[in-house]
C-alpha cells in the first residue's frame, strides 16, 4: 500500500494552495484516494499559508497529518515550522531564493531549489510555484508529470488561456540532476 503525506507551505500569494490542489487533482485523475486541507494565516496575501495533501491507494481516514513524507517550504517561517514534521528518510524541498538557512536535519533528503531566481529567468516571478511543483513531481513521483501537466492545462486553459504555455514551461523547467 502506498500512502504519501505532504505539506506545502509558504506565505500568501506564493501559490502553495494551488500547488496542493494540483497534486490532489492529478491524484484523482490517476484514480487514487486523496485529501486536500488548506490552512491560512491571518492574512491571505502575505500571511502564512499551508495545505496538507494525502495521496493513497487505500481509503484515507483523516486529512490531518502529523508526520510528512515530503515538505515543500517556500519561505523561512515554513521551513522552521514544517521541517520537524518530516519523517526520517523523508524529503524537504526548499526555496533557496528566499531561504538563506540550511536545513537542520541530517536524516532527510534536502533539495535546495532557487525557484524565484529560476522564475526570473523565465521572465515572470509568479511562476515560481509551478517550477517548485515540477521539482516536487519529478523528485517524489507521488503523482505523474503527465497528469499534473493535464491539470495545469485544464486549470489555466479555463481561466487564463494566455498563461497556459508559460505555466507548462515553468512546470517543466526544473530537471532532476
Amino acid at each position: 500500500m502506498a500512502i504519501h503525506k505532504m505539506f506545502f507551505a509558504g506565505f500568501g500569494g506564493q501559490g502553495v494552495m494551488l500547488v496542493g490542489q494540483m497534486v490532489a487533482s492529478a491524484a484523482i485523475l490517476e484514480e487514487k484516494n486523496t485529501t486536500y486541507l488548506p490552512s491560512y494565516g491571518p492574512e491571505m496575501r502575505g500571511g502564512t499559508a499551508n495545505c496538507t495533501v494525502i495521496v493513497s491507494d487505500k481509503p484515507i481516514s483523516s486529512p490531518l497529518i502529523f508526520e510528512a513524507d515530503c515538505v515543500m517550504a517556500m519561505n523561512l517561517p515554513s521551513l522552521i515550522r514544517f521541517e520537524p514534521t518530516i519523517k526520517p528518510g523523508g524529503i524537504l524541498l526548499l526555496n533557496k531564493s528566499l531561504i538563506h538557512q540550511d536545513a537542520k536535519r541530517s536524516d532527510i533528503t534536502v533539495y535546495e531549489i532557487p525557484v524565484n531566481d529560476m522564475a526570473a529567468e523565465l521572465g515572470n516571478p509568479r511562476v515560481a510555484n509551478m517550477i517548485m511543483l515540477g521539482a516536487f513531481v519529478r523528485i517524489t513521483n507521488f503523482v505523474s508529470s503527465e497528469k499534473v501537466e493535464q491539470v495545469i492545462r485544464d486549470y489555466f486553459g479555463a481561466k487564463k488561456a494566455e498563461l497556459v504555455d508559460l505555466e507548462v514551461k515553468a512546470f517543466n523547467y526544473w530537471r532532476k540532476a
